[in-house]
Formats: structure tokens, sequence, C-alpha cells
């Protein structure tokens, strides 16, 4: 889909907590050492010399060439260092790779699916969630408050990061005021591998008590594919009816699938 935002009439996201390490006295030895990595102390000085090495060679390479300076597996190393400081842990992120697919794979998927991979204990999945939480957090901070038309973009790669990787359809709707300034994001149904239950009218009457003038709606297909179902299609209409009646816009229905996405208005939906 070309990346351009649509013609919009003048019309008028909770994070994750990070928990304790497993073990609080390791992260606290190793955040010691990065401090000091000319004299290992803690769990570093318990490391075979060559691992010591190896996570300081990446750590060199990430802060030096940014993250595009690794595969995906290395960026996940970092990661898991500070799950797991005192073992090699280039296994365990070959292992995520290769049950979910990339890096964006492996922080997207559900805690209890990264449980059942070996090694990815509470704390790994932690760190884990955490990642994914503070892409949320970035990703939303460039959009909220913000002019649509103008961050569409911004907006687009919101929806990518929050969506693209779900493995259950998600419905979320994008609440704007008359100068389609975004107010207000929220979720509003999670659904199964091919369904998400939507109701219209509750849709409609949030938009009344944010006070909003118009909505975009978005949800994923898990399958990938981006293209609307016949239901998608009837749903949209319906919604847009409603939101008819009340004086509301409804501006555009974006579907997100794993490597591009949908509009609605671009496709000719609406």
């Amino acid at each position: 889909m070309p990346r351009t935002a649509p013609a919009f009439a003048e019309s008028p996201l909770p994070l994750f907590a990070a928990a304790a390490s497993d073990d609080d006295g390791a992260a606290a030895d190793e955040a010691a050492a990065d401090a000091a990595p000319t004299v290992p102390s803690g769990p570093a000085a318990r490391l075979p010399s060559y691992l010591r090495d190896h996570r300081a060679r990446l750590r060199d390479r990430f802060l030096t060439g940014g993250p595009g300076a690794l595969p995906d597996y290395e960026l996940l190393e970092l990661v898991l260092f500070r799950a797991l400081p005192r073992i090699d842990v280039k296994p365990l992120a070959r292992r995520l790779i290769e049950v979910f697919g990339d890096f964006n794979g492996v922080v997207s998927a559900p805690p209890s699916r990264l449980a059942e991979v070996e090694g990815a204990g509470p704390s790994v999945v932690c760190e884990l969630k955490l990642v994914e939480a503070a892409a949320h957090r970035l990703a939303r901070a460039r959009i909220l408050r913000r002019h649509v038309i103008s961050g569409w973009d911004a907006l687009l790669d919101y929806c990518r990061t929050a969506m693209a990787h779900r493995e259950t359809e998600c419905f979320r709707v994008l609440y704007l005021d008359r100068k389609n300034v975004l107010i207000a994001d929220e979720v509003q149904a999670q659904g199964t591998v091919d369904h998400v239950p939507v109701y219209p009218r509750e849709v409609v009457k949030r938009a009344l008590e944010l006070n909003a003038s118009a909505l975009i709606l978005v949800h994923n297909h898990p399958s990938g594919d981006p293209t609307p179902s016949p239901a998608d299609i009837a749903m949209t209409e319906q919604i847009r009816a409603a939101a008819e009646a009340l004086g509301l816009v409804l501006h555009d229905h974006l579907v997100i699938g794993r490597a591009r996405e949908l509009s609605f208005r671009s496709a000719g939906y609406l």
C-alpha cells in the first residue's frame, strides 16, 4: 500500500512493569562489571574469558555501528545478557529466532509461547516483554496528541509495531478531535487467530464519551495477508453508518499484516 496519507475531512496506548531479575545480586554484579570492564567481578568473573570477550565485542559493535551492525540473534544476545548474566546465551538466542522467525517475532511473542522454549525462564520473558513495551511506548509517543495527517507514516509505524506480529486478532480504535489530532488509542476487542468480535454501538458510544469527532479503525490479520474479509467490510460499513448518524467521521480502517498494511480508503472500500 502506498505510504501516503488519505484525504481526511477536516472534522473532527498500558505498559509492562519490569520485574526484578531472578537474581538481583547477579544483575547488580554485572552492572558493576559494565562500569569497570577491565576488572571483572561478580557473574562476569565467573564467565570464561572467551565469553567475556564475546560480550564486550558485541557491545562495542552495537555502540559503534548501531543495531544494524548486528544480526537478529546477536541483538537478542545483548538483551539476554541482562536476564542470564552467568551463562552463554547464544544457543538460547538462536533457539528463539528459530521458533519465532526474527527479532520482532521474539519480542512480540506471547509470554506463554516464550516460556515453552528451553532456557526461557521468567527473567528472560521479562526482559523480552520490557523491550516490546519500550518499543510500543516510543512509537505511541510519536503519534499521541499529534496531527494524524502530518504524522501518517508515524501512525503506520505505530500500528505495525503494536500489531503486526500478534498471533491473534486485535481491534483498536484511534479517536480524533475536530482538528484530526489523536486524543485516544484504545483496544476495543481481542479475538482468535481469525476472528475478533466488534460491536459498532460500543465504538461510537466511546467516541461520544471522549468527545471525539472522528475515528480510525485498526485491526490485524495474523495470517499476514491484510486483504479484508467480507466480515471486515460489513463491520466497517456498520460502524460508518452508526458514526455518520451521530455526526462522527470514519476516516479509515487499517488492516495490518506482517509485511504490509491495507487502507480501506485508499483501496476504495470507504
